[in-house]
């Protein structure tokens, strides 16, 4: 058998949007093609939680948002207040198959969200260079505990590069565990780009594994080019890391090489062209 194969995908996505005579901006995006995926919204990378009541519930990929002066509040499949803090490790470059994401050091703070039905209500609020938010995910079984989540942000210019911190916390009670987790990101304004990840997790009664988690990833971004390369690893042994190299066709065309190897285990890459309209 061939280890070789073709890939394609499609993602198609909505984006809704209106204003009330009174400034109240309301809206909802919807990403059709995941409608009906009966996977959990999310599972810890390499930390599956089994026995959780909710799994194989509909993930319903939409949500609906109210905005005015006083915040944001948005229902549905949006990440928890955990995950809004934590800056993103995906910078600069993409693949074709998400190579560079799906090696055994990669993960990130949205994955531990859905660990009940996947619908999540989330205030957010934004003053001067700080940000807040509060996240709530219910348990629809009776037999699981509500996820509680936290988050802080703050940016800052210093030296001429451009710093954002975040601070998240997630309580899941004595079903999933907590998680407390900061993150670091700085833009040098040169195309060159970073960002540090740390997360404690502690176990959960449907399963978990009390670990702490470091990712880090740099991106650089010149013309029609951009790199990106992450490396993470967990206290409980795996690791790896990822690359990716992008060529911006123009148009909306862009070649995509990714590449991820994990410490002991598989390597993939793949090559091809991603197009968006």
């Amino acid at each position: 058998m061939s280890d070789t194969q073709f890939h394609s995908d499609l993602d198609v996505r909505f984006t809704l949007s209106g204003e009330s005579d009174n400034g109240l901006t309301f809206g909802a995006t919807i990403d059709l093609d995941e409608i009906g995926d009966d996977d959990p919204a999310g599972v810890p990378a390499g930390d599956p939680i089994a026995a959780n009541p909710n799994n194989g519930d509909p993930v319903e990929e939409l949500a609906v948002f109210v905005s005015g002066g006083f915040g944001t509040v948005t229902l549905g499949d949006v990440d928890g207040a955990l995950a809004w803090a934590l800056a993103d490790l995906e910078i600069a470059a993409g693949a074709i198959a998400d190579d560079h994401t799906e090696h055994g050091g990669f993960s990130e703070a949205d994955e531990f969200d859905g660990l009940n039905d996947g619908q999540i209500l989330r205030y957010d609020y934004s003053f001067g260079a700080f940000g807040v938010a509060a996240s709530l995910e219910l348990d629809d079984s009776g037999s699981a505990d509500d996820v509680y989540g936290l988050g802080l942000t703050y940016g800052a210019e210093l030296g001429g590069i451009a710093l954002g911190f975040g601070l998240g916390y997630q309580d899941g009670g004595d079903t999933y565990g907590d998680i407390v987790g900061v993150s670091v990101d700085a833009n040098f304004h040169n195309g060159f780009e970073a960002v540090l990840n740390y997360w404690d997790q502690s176990a959960g009664a449907l399963g978990g594994t009390d670990n702490d988690y470091i990712g880090v990833a740099l991106g650089y971004t010149v013309d029609a080019l951009s790199f990106t390369v992450n490396y993470g690893e967990f206290d409980t042994g795996s690791e790896g890391f990822g690359l990716a190299a992008n060529y911006d066709l123009g148009g909306g065309a862009v070649v995509q090489f990714g590449y991820g190897d994990t410490d002991g285990g598989n390597d993939t890459f793949s090559l091809g062209v991603a197009m968006s309209f």
